[in-house]
């Protein structure tokens, strides 16, 4: 199960609709070991795509070394769907490389409903689980 606070889950929810009509992403980071996504972080889709979305190289190394001084790790990796509904295409699962992290989706395609989802992809075996926000 995926807990979030209130205020990160209202956080990835304007960013996937900020970004609109291009998917966004980013990571919540947490302390190693924790599975508490606390740090929230919007990243650049370099891809700038409504339908691919790809970390900008340069952005993904910074963070990662900021995440390593802060002894954390991403709890959470999260991206959009634009015209889809939030569940993981094959190529989200085939980039799937952190299989203690949650994946999660919003999908964006329709303006007056948020669909937000969570994963865990390990092995390219794709399990959804249950979102409590609190």
């Amino acid at each position: 199960m995926l807990r979030i606070d209130r205020t990160v889950y209202d956080a990835i929810v304007a960013h996937a609709r900020r970004d609109h009509p291009d998917e966004a992403c980013g990571i919540v980071a947490g302390p190693v070991g924790s599975d508490r996504p606390e740090r929230f972080v919007a990243m650049e889709n370099s891809a700038r795509s409504p339908t691919f979305y790809e970390f900008d190289s340069m952005e993904q190394l910074k963070v990662w070394n900021e995440m390593d001084d802060r002894d954390e790790e991403p709890v959470v990796i999260y991206h959009s769907h634009t015209a889809t509904e939030a569940f993981p295409s094959r190529t989200d699962v085939s980039y799937a490389a952190y299989p203690d992290a949650h994946y999660v989706l919003v999908s964006t395609r329709d303006p007056e409903r948020t669909e937000f989802r969570s994963y865990r992809i390990v092995d390219a075996a794709v399990t959804e689980e249950p979102v409590e926000i609190v």
